[in-house]
């Protein structure tokens, strides 16, 4: 059964009137937003790995300092925070400690915010290693003992160094270090050092 031809007429130019105003959205501005975030400020802008590091893997961490230090294994803890800067600049290092050493270590990012104003609860609580400062790194070795304890950016060859003599582990060539370059406004990754 076919439509008259005045209900065919309605519904083009209903259909015409909608793509019109569509359009007229699309051109005031009135979509949506430009994406505002940026290394250079304290403003949260999600997960600072996935998104300056890419690589949400990272968060939550795989384990606990507590299965960390029960197995035995150089723990690796990282305190920061994402509507941190400094924090923002240093996650890809965090994101090449992973995939340079893998399940070789406990590597712990672990964000401030749940460690303030609360008692520590012992040896196996972040708290009791965390100085208040971020980002902060800590190395713990084999037998839990502090051996790397470091307020601010990290170099990733010094950071690899202190791994590798914890782990026991000698690096690969060329794997010790590199410099972080930023490929995109967001996005860092770390290049191996020049040969």
């Amino acid at each position: 059964m076919t439509q008259p031809i005045h209900a065919r007429r309605f519904w083009s130019w209903l259909l015409a009137g909608l793509l019109w105003w569509m359009g007229g959205i699309a051109v005031l501005g009135l979509g949506a937003a430009p994406a505002q975030a940026s290394l250079d400020n304290d403003r949260y802008d999600g997960n600072i790995f996935a998104l300056y590091a890419g690589n949400g893997s990272l968060v939550p961490p795989q384990t606990t300092l507590a299965e960390g230090l029960a197995r035995k294994e150089v723990v690796v803890m990282v305190f920061y925070l994402d509507d941190n800067s400094a924090s923002k600049r240093f996650a890809p290092v965090v994101s090449e400690l992973q995939r340079l050493w893998g399940n070789r270590i406990a590597l712990l990012p672990l964000v401030t915010d749940p460690l303030q104003n609360r008692p520590v609860e012992g040896p196996s609580d972040p708290a009791l290693y965390w100085s208040g400062a971020i980002p902060q790194v800590v190395v713990l070795d084999k037998q839990g003992e502090v051996v790397f304890d470091h307020t601010g950016p990290v170099d990733l060859s010094a950071l690899n160094t202190v791994v590798s003599n914890a782990t026991g582990i000698p690096l690969a060539p060329g794997n010790g270090g590199g410099s972080i370059v930023s490929f995109n406004e967001l996005n860092s990754e770390i290049r191996p050092e020049a040969r």
